[in-house]
């Protein structure tokens, strides 16, 4: 560069009029000498180079460089002496009228008083100090330091001290003076010192480094004006930083220089010009640290405003950048996936953008778990516009399916990664925002579907649910006093969401709401029993107290997905005994408690559990969410009744209204208690004529909330008589709850006797259609108000059963013609409607009498007419034409008043013998008979209302072609299961296996064939699959076992299948236990065996007979020993190889509820007695005392005949079983006529 000077005229020379000494007077002041620089300076400031005579200046050249001067201790003599210097080289530009020794000591003189002086607009000669700036930058006389012996050291110091200066925030004039002197020695030099590269590089990895920090700012100006200068010695600078440290394994001075990198990229990329390459290069090395940090650092890159433009520059690198997405080493692969966020976010070229989302999509599925979290966590740092405009819907869904990925990790960050996204976006959801809409309202309906698939996600899911999709509203206030919380938007969202849900989610997203929970529920009881505790300071009945305690905490934490922590955090909660706490938990828990208490209380009772026990906070979140009434308050219920009332504009409001009314209806059934401070609106509600639905719902609740309290029940007389007139004139639904609800009112036995009356005296002369409104008050009032009822009951069962229930049905040839087989609710006939009705009224007739002495008069022939039923497939007849579709919904109907019936003991005895008919409702060939039946008797066990014999029903799912119904029968078990006490598993699941096998043995597909008994192993397999653990596998080998001590109480013929599927089961418990190298030991308890479905055998020599012979043929014994010898089988491919099987459609069971099959009599074979079958032939007085069992004519059978049998080792043919079970006939008559 060519040291420039300043333009001007072609004039005369002009000479330098400065002629006084700057030294050697003895007597010269320093104010003198201040006076005659400055004089010098302003002569020789206002000078041109083109105009100045060059000689005149000789007499000031080298006084100036004096030491006198140059090291003078006054400032001002200095910075004066600084600028007359700057100007003399200045007008003797280009050359310099100076040695180099002289140029040096001049330079680090004029950087000296610089980094001295120049400190602000306020410090001593500042315009002095500028004006010497100024010089140097423009005339660039600065360039000769680059001829200089010592030029690099000078360099460094001029390029320390100027970033030095700049810091102190000068004037931004200054700030481009020291830029344009700095690039000019950049340009200029031949070499570049390492200590300047340093000193640039170091302003870039200032922790404070921003574009309004002086000295990054001048960095950035200085490296992109010389970035071409610079390139090389940049990409050197990386290099040696890179294999020097590499080589000594130091990878912290490594990722230093990366992150350098990245920050230089951000305001001066042409600097890496070279670097990248390398950085490329670093993608392939073998160390896997560097190519981690390359990884990340690229992507960083990518992923900067300027990423597309780097992208297009180098796409070489890109591209071998995306390869990395399959790098054998998980650490690079996460590296890459983490990296990819802002490249998603930022990236402008729509194909680099494509690419990134194709790799994402293949990276859901990559076989380690930490790449598929790390890629569903990169969806929770993405912005709402991100994820509107730049992820397609499709991702979004692959991304939900993570949902359901095997690692636990994975399920926790994809569905967090959705359900934020659904809770940025649901305002413009709420605002129907078309494109918000398409892409994200799908969203919970995918997490409430995805809840049904095992416990641990389904506790995931009520996570998101309250978290994201409906979280509680939260406390505001502008004046910061009182809190206010919109409870009409919170219930407005809960509407709105369920817009875009399908019924299964509706279903679902109930069942998280705490509604239907049986009070007081197990929360409430966990918390009772930390009430009683008291901290382990009991006054009384300290036993029971703490039992009761571990018990309840033992439940709770059987509903966790983690029982063990559970256990722990719920045994601190109760040790703290912070009556606070439990105050704020139990306000939390109270139905009546609307939506801003349960905000406030929440909020607190969190916030003091943190500063007592942070640990348990966690699993009482948990807690919290499941106890209390989070998705519908009874804050809820004016809005719903609201968004009801508007339903009848239609339109949008009609969806909605239905939403409401769905809510409403739930409430009714499940927790009436809701409406206890709503009972006035409702009342209001039912006149209201317009709307049918909103008088409907009003009644249910008015009716579910009555019951709950009587209290309540309106009694003023004009609600009353609308109340009568519903029951007599208004739709059947109408008059159902209004007579429900009259039940419950003061004078409800005069006034139901009235009801009752009108309808007895109309019944013949009705239509069909009344006669529907009048039979669905009936079945209110049978069971409501028994007695009003009973007044009329004669007239109306022969009404009923002759008129109604044995009526012939209307055929409707085009309907007979289709291959329907069900018919909905609001499509049957009034005529089937009727059938129903009449069918409740008799059952309820029996519920109501169930305790008085004539239960069972009244009873069996109810009992008759609906195993009647069931025997012909709906009809009364094994010869009728009926209505297929009909006939399903009456099997339905009397399967499920059967299991009604069956909550009562007496009626449950009764209904033992056609047991087996009733359990086969559950294999109906209609897949609605099946679902609802399942669902009725889910429902009544989950109440324990049933005897525990029901639960084998169950079991009876596993080849049902429908997968929902297989998983409601899993789910249940299983939920149980991990809840129960042992006791009681003992009791409701492990004892009733042997229970299980005797249906089995009187299932109509039963046959002793190598065809049908592996489809029976399937039921014996399901339910060890379920049932089965390394602590109860000994009791079920025993039980399997003792199907050979026993008979079939029913019948011989069923008595046989009884021991081929008891030896069945033995076969595969074995098998399960090797496959799963279990011990199998004897079980050293006592069980009972139950005496309604079984009877002793009628000797000794009999039962002898049957434990020496085998009943499996040989065929299915073969395909049992390859079975235990392969071993476990892979779920997954059992799974995948698994066909769905036909829809089964049983035969038409005879009158005795079993079908008469032909048998094939499989071969039978004595020999010799394993010891695990030696067990059964011990005596039965282990085997309780009401259903005691016992071989007649033999009080038990001796040790001495158990030993005699292991001795056998013949081993007969046919003849044996014919001789066994001839000698059991034989003992059963002479038995019978001795009695």
């Amino acid at each position: 560069m060519v040291v420039q000077t300043r333009g001007g005229g072609q004039g005369s020379p002009k000479k330098l009029k400065f002629h006084d000494k700057l030294l050697g007077g003895k007597n010269l002041t320093t104010d003198a000498l201040q006076k005659k620089l400055k004089a010098l300076h302003s002569e020789l400031a206002e000078m041109d180079q083109e105009t100045v005579e060059a000689d005149s200046l000789g007499s000031v050249l080298k006084e100036l460089i004096s030491t006198s001067i140059l090291l003078h201790k006054d400032r001002g003599v200095k910075a004066y002496a600084a600028c007359c210097l700057a100007d003399l080289l200045r007008l003797y530009a280009p050359d310099a009228p100076y040695t180099q020794d002289e140029l040096r000591d001049i330079f680090q003189f004029f950087f000296r008083q610089l980094s001295q002086g120049l400190k602000g607009a306020d410090s001593p000669y500042y315009n002095e100090y500028f004006h010497l700036l100024e010089s140097l930058s423009t005339v660039k006389s600065v360039v000769l330091v680059c001829d200089l012996p010592n030029a690099d050291e000078l360099m460094a110091e001029i390029f320390r001290g100027f970033f030095g200066m700049v810091r102190l925030d000068l004037a931004k004039k200054i700030e481009l003076f020291m830029s344009d002197i700095l690039i000019a020695l950049l340009d200029e030099c031949q070499s570049l010192p390492n200590e300047v590269l340093e000193t640039l590089m170091a302003q870039y990895m200032d922790k404070n480094a921003r574009m309004d920090q002086p000295a990054y700012r001048l960095a950035v100006q200085v490296c992109n004006a010389t970035a071409d200068k610079l390139q090389r010695h940049v990409c050197q600078y990386f290099t040696d930083i890179i294999v020097t440290h590499a080589r000594d394994e130091e990878l912290d001075e490594i990722r230093t220089a990366h992150e350098l990198i990245k920050r230089i990229n951000r305001s001066s990329p042409a600097l890496l010009h070279n670097v990248v390459p390398q950085l490329e290069e670093e993608l392939r090395v073998q160390e896997v640290a560097i190519r981690v940090m390359a990884t990340q650092t690229l992507g960083e890159m990518f992923a900067e405003k300027n990423g597309a433009e780097f992208a297009r520059k180098y796409p070489s690198t890109w591209t071998t950048w995306l390869a990395r997405k399959n790098d054998q080493v998980t650490a690079v692969r996460l590296a890459f996936v983490e990296s990819t966020k802002g490249v998603l976010v930022n990236m402008t070229l729509t194909e680099q953008r494509e690419q990134i989302e194709e790799v994402l999509q293949a990276k859901l599925l990559d076989p380690d778990e930490k790449i598929r979290a790390a890629v569903c966590r990169l969806y929770t740092q993405i912005d709402y516009e991100t994820a509107l405009h730049h992820v397609s819907e499709q991702q979004l869904r692959n991304l939900a399916g993570r949902g359901l990925d095997k690692k636990a990790s994975v399920q926790v960050e994809a569905m967090k990664a959705i359900a934020r996204l659904y809770h940025l976006a649901y305002p413009e959801i709420e605002n129907n925002d078309p494109a918000a809409l398409q892409q994200f309202s799908w969203i919970p309906q995918s997490i409430l579907t995805m809840s049904t698939a095992s416990s641990d996600v389904k506790a995931l899911a009520e996570q998101m649910i309250a978290d994201y999709i409906l979280p509680l509203p939260a406390a505001s206030s502008s004046s910061g006093k009182t809190a206010e919380v919109d409870e009409v938007a919170w219930t407005e969202r809960l509407l709105c969401t369920m817009k875009f849900l399908d019924e299964t989610a509706n279903n679902s997203l109930r069942s998280l709401s705490g509604i239907r929970a049986v009070r007081p529920t197990v929360y409430e009881r966990y918390l009772q029993a930390c009430i009683d505790n008291n901290g382990g300071v009991i006054d009384e009945d300290e036993e029971n107290v703490v039992n009761n305690l571990t018990m309840t905490i033992k439940r709770v934490a059987g509903l966790y997905p983690d029982p063990q922590r559970a256990t722990e955090d719920l045994s601190e909660f109760a040790k703290m005994n912070e009556g606070r706490l439990f105050k704020l938990l139990k306000t939390c828990m109270d139905p009546q408690t609307d939506i801003k208490t349960l905000v406030k209380s929440s909020n607190e009772f969190f916030r003091r559990l943190e500063q007592s026990s942070s640990s348990t906070v966690s699993t009482m979140t948990t807690f919290t969410r499941r106890a209390t009434l989070h998705v519908v308050n009874q804050s809820s219920i004016p809005t719903l009744l609201k968004r009801m009332q508007k339903g009848s504009e239609g339109g949008v409001h009609a969806q909605v209204a239905q939403h409401a009314q769905l809510w409403l209806v739930y409430i009714s059934k499940h927790n009436p208690a809701m409406y206890k401070l709503h009972v006035a609106e409702l009342t209001k509600a039912i006149a209201d004529e317009k709307s049918t639905d909103l008088v409907e719902v009003s009644l249910q609740a008015l009716a579910g909330v009555a019951e709950w309290d009587e209290k309540l029940a309106p009694h003023d007389k004009r609600t009353l008589e609308r109340l009568q007139r519903f029951t007599r004139e208004s739709s059947y639904r109408h008059a159902k709850f209004a007579a429900r609800l009259l039940a419950c009112t003061k004078n409800h036995e005069e006034i139901c006797a009235r009801v009752v009356e009108f309808i007895a005296d109309s019944l013949s002369t009705e239509d069909s259609e009344q006669l529907t409104t009048d039979l669905s008050v009936l079945a209110q009032l049978v069971i409501k108000s028994p007695d009003a009822f009973e007044r009329k009951s004669d007239v109306i069962m022969k009404f009923l059963l002759k008129q109604v229930i044995m009526a012939e049905s209307v055929l409707d040839k085009d309907a007979m013609n289709t291959d329907e087989e069900w018919v909905e609710d609001n499509q049957m006939t009034p005529q089937l409607q009727c059938k129903l009705l009449a069918l409740k009224v008799c059952r309820k007739r029996c519920l109501a009498h169930a305790n008085s002495d004539h239960a069972m008069d009244i009873a069996k022939p109810v009992l008759r007419m609906l195993m009647t039923l069931l025997q012909h497939s709906g009809s009364f007849s094994e010869d009728a034409v009926d209505d297929p579709k009909a006939k399903a919904r009456l099997r339905l109907q009397a399967a499920t008043s059967l299991l009604h019936l069956a909550t009562m003991k007496k009626f449950a005895d009764n209904i033992g013998p056609s047991f087996a008919l009733l359990a086969l409702e559950i294999q109906d060939p209609c897949y609605h008979v099946r679902l609802m039946f399942i669902m009725k008797l889910v429902a009544l066990l989950t109440a324990r209302k049933l005897p525990t014999a029901y639960n084998v029903i169950l079991f009876l799912v596993i080849h049902d072609p429908e997968a929902d119904v297989i998983n409601r029968a899993k789910a249940y078990v299983t939920h149980v299961l991990r809840s129960m006490p042992k006791q009681m598993r003992l009791d409701t699941f492990e004892m009733i296996f042997i229970r299980l096998l005797h249906l089995l043995a009187h299932h109509p597909d039963f046959a002793i064939t190598e065809d049908a008994l592996p489809d029976i192993a399937k039921y014996i397999d399901f339910y060890l699959d379920l049932v089965c653990t390394p602590e109860n596998i000994a009791l079920l080998y025993h039980l399997a076992m003792k199907t050979k001590t026993i008979r079939d109480a029913e019948s011989h013929a069923h008595t046989e299948n009884l021991y081929a599927v008891g030896e069945l089961a033995q076969h595969l418990i074995k098998a399960r236990a090797k496959s799963h190298s279990w011990p199998l030991e004897s079980y050293p308890g006592k069980i009972r065996i139950p005496g309604d479905i079984f009877r002793p055998l009628p000797s000794v020599e009999a039962a002898n007979e049957v434990l020496k012979t085998i009943y499996l043929p040989e065929a299915v014994l073969s395909w049992l020993a390859e079975k235990q010898t392969r071993g476990p089988v892979d779920k997954e491919k059992q799974k995948a190889e698994r066909r769905a099987p036909a829809k089964r459609k049983a035969p038409v069971p005879k009158a005795n509820g079993h079908l008469k099959k032909p048998r094939v009599s499989a071969k039978r074979r004595k020999g010799k007695v394993s010891d695990d079958e030696d067990e059964s032939s011990e005596s039965e007085e282990d085997s309780g005392s009401d259903d005691e069992i016992k071989p007649q004519g033999s009080p038990e059978i001796l040790e001495e005949e158990k030993e005699e049998s292991n001795k056998t080792e013949e081993r007969p043919g046919r003849s044996a079983r014919t001789r066994a079970q001839a000698l059991i006939k034989q003992q059963t008559r002479k038995s019978a006529s001795k009695r």
